[in-house]
């Protein structure tokens, strides 16, 4: 949708049941402003997040109707009414899920609007400042430990008093991106005796970097290298599969706290934690399964839910950045607005698609675009 007048930008309220974060905060309309863009804010849009009308107002926004605006910015994927107020030429930005089964990619296309997928922005060094899976994937780190901590029935940090020293909780993390460096971060900064656990054995530096130990799994176990692309970790094969749970199994047993965080982009998640594993567990051990969502990393986990089974904990916690909407808006918003900014040219939204960034994070476009945009896959 092209203009002579200033562009504009639309913050919509979220409408997903759970969701409380914002896609722009004050801050970040302000910075917009600077480059000659309106802002549209939706009344209500930050009160999930603890932010008023009135600070929007102060930051230059205006409070109405953001759904006529040139670019409109989410949080969660949209809904079949939310698509249905969108307008041909139109621009959306925001998670989109386009790996997921039942995305909305296709009704985008339909309805003509041209959509960037926050999830889809390439890991390189220039989009790191737009990485929104990687801001949100630090709240959910830290968050999944928080929990852990509030279930558990022991201390995580090691203490001596007068009626003896408790030991500190062990704590395993198994999956070592982004979420679980800063799981092992926090459990860290709680006392607890960290090791972390990746597929990507590339990663055990890391690991350590934050203090904590690497889990080895035996000589069978270090040839298996399951780096996949964009930094996750591929599939493993069946074989890799049975010698990898054998040893899991084994080593799950002897920890307190187990937090999960792997995914494989578009796939189920991988089942690490056994009904068998959870059996041995000791009885008032906790595990979070930050992997809910795509099915969970325990073959007990209810999505969702948090169970007891064998008298062990089981979380499995939904959209864990929701339940922190202050810093994780903040984090989110600096990436959009980022990404805004790099739509910009000559005072207009004009996406430049030699750009890898803006090429590979549209995931739909218009009919009269230069070309077709990819899927969202890579």
């Amino acid at each position: 949708m092209e203009s002579t007048h200033a562009p504009t930008v639309g913050v919509v309220r979220e409408t997903n049941e759970g969701e409380r974060r914002v896609a722009l905060v004050p801050k970040a309309v302000a910075a917009l402003l600077k480059h000659g863009v309106q802002v549209v804010v939706e009344p209500g849009a930050g009160e999930g997040a603890l932010i008023p009308d009135a600070a929007y107002a102060d930051a230059g926004a205006t409070i109405g109707d953001p759904w006529a605006a040139e670019v409109i910015v989410k949080v969660a994927p949209p809904t079949d009414a939310e698509i249905a107020r969108l307008t041909s030429g139109q621009t959306l930005v925001g998670f989109l899920a386009p790996r997921n089964a039942d995305n909305k990619i296709e009704a985008l296309k339909a309805a003509g609007v041209r959509a960037f997928a926050m999830e889809a922005i390439p890991r390189i060094s220039r989009a790191q400042v737009m990485d929104a899976l990687s801001s949100q994937a630090n709240v959910a780190g830290y968050k999944a430990v928080l929990l852990a901590a509030s279930k558990s029935t022991r201390f995580f940090p090691m203490l001596t008093t007068a009626a003896g020293t408790v030991k500190p909780a062990t704590v395993l993390v198994l999956g070592v991106g982004v979420a679980g460096l800063q799981a092992l971060a926090t459990a860290k900064r709680l006392g607890g005796r960290t090791t972390g656990y990746d597929v990507r054995p590339e990663v055990a530096d890391q690991v350590r970097s934050v203090g904590a130990q690497w889990l080895e799994l035996g000589t069978d176990q270090t040839s298996i290298d399951a780096a996949g692309a964009g930094g996750y970790a591929r599939e493993l094969t069946d074989e890799e599969r049975v010698a990898q749970q054998q040893a899991l199994e084994d080593a799950i047993k002897g920890f307190d706290v187990v937090v999960t965080t792997a995914l494989v982009p578009g796939r189920p998640a991988p089942r690490l934690v056994t009904a068998e594993a959870v059996a041995g567990m000791k009885p008032g051990s906790v595990i979070v399964d930050m992997a809910g969502e795509t099915g969970g990393n325990c073959e007990l986990t209810e999505p969702g839910k948090t169970v007891v089974r064998h008298d062990v904990t089981i979380c499995s916690p939904l959209n864990l950045p929701a339940t922190m909407p202050e810093h994780a808006s903040e984090l989110y918003a600096k990436n959009v607005t980022a990404l805004l900014e790099l739509m910009l040219s000559d005072g207009r939204f004009a996406p430049d698609f030699a750009d890898e960034i803006l090429a590979d994070s549209c995931v739909t476009r218009e009919q009269d675009d230069p070309a077709n945009a990819a899927t969202g896959e890579k």
